[in-house]
């Protein structure tokens, strides 16, 4: 326990000097809005957003700051240096708040919606052959982000189906662009990797896919949009507009889905955004691969946040057992935005 306190104090400490400036103001009758990403994929309705006026049209100037893991965001998130971040529900994450910093869960960032198991488990090519089962993951080298996330949960959820404790596997914590390397050279056997990585390893012949996230644990709450307290109370109407933009986003992000790949109508449009905002400029990774299931309501599916959470207290990740989902989530947002956009209607399939 004093290693995960002493882990996020380092976190927070490192993060802070990234940024510059104090939150969301406005100039000119236009908001500017400080949002954290990590330049993936499940960024898109972001992206999207911004690329296509969708800010602009809700009086706002979007200030995109990078990060090399969620965990980063959550200091300058807290002392207002950051309007907006994204990320994994974790053990750190609910830590934090347990100390006093205040931020809110409030809308659906990545999901996974039956198809799009975007985080799927891969087993080594050199393990495959005598892979048959869960049960085979008994003893194993398993890759996971970090300790405490959301996907710790996720490799509980596919343990169990073999009547298998989280303890049973050997746990390797690795960044997930870090994966397709681990794979290849053989010091991991298995790992659950986000896309476009996972793909990647399967195209390099490094790894085989043998389950998605979609099949191991259905509706996941992968990742969540984070408001900073100070946005979210201060600004809230700069923090509702924020919303409706977001919202419309995700929309045009749910068009470019079809049967589990961008490969709606709108795709190629999305694809190339995706490939201007993001470090991934191959074109055709981002058509092979399976994308991230994202509510076009931004509905969090607060179930699996509580799943997860009492994951994190089994393992005994966690500071302090007041935190409760109901305290960190904020719907208000979402509710408000998707009232003024009307119900969604997805694209006829082809």
């Amino acid at each position: 326990m004093a290693l995960v306190a002493t882990l996020l104090a380092a976190l927070f400490a490192a993060s802070g000097c990234i940024l510059s400036g104090g939150g969301g103001g406005q100039s000119g009758g236009t908001a500017t809005v400080r949002v954290g990403t990590t330049n993936s994929s499940s960024d898109a309705p972001f992206f999207i957003g911004d690329k296509k006026g969708y800010f602009e049209e809700q009086g706002i100037k979007v200030e995109f700051n990078s990060f090399d893991s969620a965990a980063k965001m959550i200091a300058p998130l807290g002392n207002g240096d950051l309007d907006v971040a994204a990320g994994a529900p974790s053990a750190g994450l609910y830590n934090a708040v347990a100390r006093g910093v205040d931020f809110k869960m409030v809308a659906d960032k990545g999901s996974t919606p039956a198809g799009y198991g975007y985080m799927p488990l891969l087993v080594t090519s050199g393990s495959a052959s005598s892979f048959d089962g869960y049960e085979d993951l008994e003893g194993m080298k398993v890759a996971e982000p970090a300790q405490g996330t959301a996907t710790s949960s996720t490799l509980n959820e596919a343990l169990k189906k073999a009547g298998l404790s989280y303890d049973d596997v050997e746990h390797e914590y690795i960044g997930f662009p870090d994966h397709v390397a681990a794979l290849e050279n053989g010091s991991i056997d298995a790992s659950l990797t986000t896309e476009p990585s996972a793909t990647r390893a399967i195209q390099t012949g490094a790894a085989t896919r043998f389950a998605g996230t979609d099949e191991i644990y259905p509706d996941q709450q992968l990742a969540v949009v984070l408001y900073s307290g100070q946005f979210a109370q201060d600004d809230a109407e700069v923090a509702r507009k924020f919303m409706v933009g977001y919202l419309r986003a995700v929309r045009d992000y749910n068009d470019a889905l079809n049967n589990g790949k961008l490969a709606g109508p709108n795709a190629e449009e999305v694809i190339s955004i995706l490939t201007e905002f993001t470090p991934v400029k191959d074109a055709g990774l981002y058509q092979e691969m399976t994308p991230n299931g994202v509510d076009p309501n931004g509905e969090l599916n607060l179930d699996s946040l509580e799943k997860d959470l009492q994951f994190f207290k089994d393992e005994g990740l966690l500071e302090s057992d007041a935190v409760t989902i109901d305290g960190v989530v904020d719907t208000s947002f979402v509710e408000a935005a998707s009232e003024e956009l009307g119900p969604y209607e997805k694209p006829e399939e082809g």
